[in-house]
């Protein structure tokens, strides 16, 4: 199936939100996540099933100053 990450067209299999964020290396607690226009709460990324067609926006925090 076919997903647009920041932009970015992706080819992936099933999965959930938390699996793609591990799949990336990401670390869930680090980032804010948008599917579709809408923020989803942390709480809920290891049970949101991404469909074909879902636009994310993935942004990460960077601490410094």
């Amino acid at each position: 199936m076919e997903i647009q990450i920041n932009g970015e067209r992706h080819s992936i299999e099933p999965m959930t939100l938390l699996d793609l964020l591990g799949s990336l290396d990401i670390n869930p607690l680090r980032v804010a996540v948008e599917r579709n226009r809408d923020i989803v709460p942390k709480r809920e990324y290891g049970s949101i099933l991404l469909a074909d067609g879902d636009l994310l926006e993935i942004v990460q925090f960077v601490g410094g100053g």
